[in-house]
């Protein structure tokens, strides 16, 4: 998996549309007795790189390692496989993911309040993606 540094955050993040894409899964691995991985496998597109063509649909993994927190929960009436907004920062040293953001006013940074009132996020210490194949149908 290639990592992503915290300067390497906003290229990235131009590369891919999240909002609007699938949940494919979110995986909890508990790899010592003090460490946790969480992973999110997506179904996303890529940016629109050319108006007269439709961005590519790729499935992406992204794995936090060193989680410091996370919550993973369904409520009623809630979307539950679409990502209505999503949001990847670095915060006091820490990636923080979130599939279901809430809106924020023109100019506002999210913080971690921002991410800790959402159903879906984590956040951890160091933040890895890849683009998965799809296999034959």
């Amino acid at each position: 998996m290639t990592p992503i540094r915290h300067h390497e955050l906003a290229a990235f993040l131009r590369r891919f549309r999240l909002t609007g894409g699938r949940v494919r899964g979110v995986r909890v691995r508990y790899t010592s007795d003090r460490d946790a991985a969480v992973e999110f496998r997506l179904s996303v597109r890529e940016a629109i790189q050319d108006l007269g063509t439709e961005p590519r649909a790729v499935r992406l993994r992204l794995r936090l390692a060193g989680v410091d927190e996370f919550r993973v929960q369904m409520r009623p009436g809630q979307p539950r496989v679409r990502v209505a907004d999503a949001r990847i920062s670095y915060l006091n040293g820490l990636f923080w993911v979130n599939l279901d953001a809430f809106g924020l006013d023109p100019g506002e940074q999210p913080r971690p309040h921002d991410f800790r009132a959402s159903e879906t996020y984590a956040a951890g210490r160091e933040l890895f993606w890849e683009e998965v194949p799809v296999g034959p149908k």
